[in-house]
């Protein structure tokens, strides 16, 4: 086993955001209440201690043990569950959609992330328990993103479409997509484990939100990750008055929408929100969907329905139905942030900037701001694939490249003949500078026409260094062709191995070794991109 590391900020392969956030740099600072260091922890403990009920933690513990009734779980969850009824227990979160199989690598990242952060916690701080915890979002529509995955080359997908939350999606048509996915499977003992988590999984569930609850345990229940969901009347109603107040005034919009222009203010003409806020930031559930509500001319219609309520009537369905009631992106981790004892979440880029345009909301709720962690990442690779790597000369810098850029800067380095005509061009500029020198001295069109050659001329220099440069490459073919075959499998389709490939993909090899391996490995504390060899 090697490791290595690279900083986010030289893969090249994350936003500005992110790396000015892991930087600690004065722009992002008054979007986040603190910094997720181990030392930071003591300060965020006593805050969540002091404004977390005790009856809160009677409801999420009581809807807890009622959710893992029905489902076989270990020692190590009920552990936990129980923990959670004492003040001195807090969570750490991540939240993932429910992808078909867990969906890219990077679920796992973000599972073991929480894990280990509150491995570390504990001996940091002994007097208090931490409790990894997943959070499904269950109330999801957007069943296109989640009902797919790639097992190597292959990409499984479930046919068919969501009418409302995903949770509550029947598997009845998924059981095809599966038996396709088994047939890509060979015969060895992982790809038998597989097929029993399937079959104790999807094969033995009625919805979606129970099948997920079900692997991610098979998964993950032996280190006492508790999965929670929170599509749950008890919780909901511990919303109630946050719901009553977005339905009644729609605080969240305004505090979004200053908070995000003080970001293009502190961060620039390149910022771009993660999320736009709605006046209120509220879908409703029925069986056929999930539709936002919309306020127009004081009565609360169902988006793309003709159905709508007055405010007397959306009020008493909240109060007598909360959990008909489903927070959108910007009022999700409100919700969270609410029903839980958490001290911190753990998501990807894309994630920590949205939350980042969310703190004056929690301000404004009187919430506690969780902590922010950016979850761990990693390039996984086999003996056999380092070896090449290192036959080709490649860093990791390199390896991180766009796929065109690193062939191109390969075979500069394979060529013995200098293929940057740079030099060129600066001899032709001086001569078209004493060009320029005569066009004071006669008329208008001359200036034109000196500008006009020139800018055909550098052209034409650009056109032959791309034709020597394509050349070169049937030159050192074989060289390229290797090349182009080790990027595809680190980077699939030229994207981040961990946003592309399932778990599968290494299960197959390295079976009941490779959670424990990348446990062993990965630490949420290190701001630095892992590459892991195997």
């Amino acid at each position: 086993m090697k490791k290595k590391f690279i900083s986010f900020e030289e893969t090249n392969r994350f936003s500005k955001l992110i790396t000015t956030y892991l930087n600690q740099s004065k722009e992002l600072r008054p979007f986040y209440d603190a910094y997720p260091s181990i030392e930071n922890f003591k300060d965020q403990i006593a805050l969540k201690k002091e404004q977390y009920s005790f009856s809160n933690r009677q409801v999420l513990t009581s809807a807890l043990k009622k959710q893992y009734s029905s489902i076989p779980h270990t020692d190590q969850v009920s552990k936990n569950i129980n923990l959670l009824e004492k003040e001195h227990t807090f969570t750490i979160t991540t939240g993932h959609q429910l992808s078909l199989m867990s969906g890219p690598l990077y679920f796992l990242y973000k599972i073991i992330s929480v894990i280990n952060l509150c491995k570390s916690l504990k001996k940091e701080y002994p007097k208090f328990n931490f409790v990894p915890l997943y959070w499904m979002a269950s109330e999801d529509h957007d069943f296109e993103e989640i009902s797919s995955f790639r097992y190597h080359d292959k990409n499984i997908r479930w046919p068919g479409e969501a009418a409302g939350a995903v949770g509550e999606m029947s598997l009845e048509n998924l059981m095809s997509a599966l038996d396709v996915f088994e047939q890509h499977l060979d015969e060895s003992s992982n790809s038998m484990i597989l097929k029993e988590w399937i079959r104790d999984s999807y094969r033995s569930s009625k919805t979606l939100s129970e099948a997920t609850l079900r692997l991610v345990n098979i998964l993950f229940g032996t280190y006492g990750l508790v999965v929670l969901e929170p599509q749950v009347p008890e919780l909901k109603a511990l919303f109630k008055p946050i719901l009553k107040e977005e339905l009644t005034s729609g605080p969240s919009f305004k505090a979004v929408n200053l908070q995000v222009e003080k970001l293009k203010q502190n961060m620039g003409s390149e910022y771009s929100p993660q999320v736009n806020p709605r006046e209120i930031n509220l879908f409703f559930l029925t069986p056929k969907g999930r539709y936002r509500i919309e306020k127009i001319d004081n009565r609360y219609h169902l988006n793309g329905t003709e159905q709508s309520f007055s405010a007397q009537e959306i009020l008493k369905l909240l109060d007598k139905q909360p959990e008909k009631f489903s927070p959108n992106v910007i009022l999700r981790p409100v919700y969270q942030e609410c029903i839980l004892p958490n001290l911190c979440y753990i998501g990807g880029g894309g994630e920590l900037a949205y939350w980042f345009q969310l703190n004056s909301t929690f301000a404004h709720f009187n919430i506690p701001f969780p902590m922010l962690l950016l979850r761990n990442s990693a390039l996984l690779y086999s003996e056999k694939l380092g070896k090449k790597i290192s036959k080709l000369n490649l860093k990791p810098q390199d390896l991180f490249l766009d796929r065109n850029t690193l062939l191109n800067e390969k075979v500069k380095q394979m060529s013995s003949i200098n293929l940057d005509l740079s030099p060129l061009k600066e001899q032709l500029k001086k001569q078209f500078d004493s060009l320029h020198d005569l066009v004071s001295q006669t008329d208008a069109s001359f200036g034109g026409a000196v500008a006009a050659q020139q800018a055909k001329q550098f052209k034409g220099i650009d056109h032959l260094e791309k034709r020597l440069l394509k050349a070169q490459k049937r030159v050192f073919k074989d060289e390229v062709d290797r090349l182009l075959i080790l990027h595809e499998t680190l980077f699939p389709n030229d994207s981040l191995q961990e946003r592309s490939l399932n778990f599968s993909s290494f299960f197959v090899d390295l079976g009941m070794h490779f959670l424990p391996f990348l446990i062993e490995n990965l630490d949420p504390l290190n701001p630095d991109f892992l590459l892991l060899e195997y």
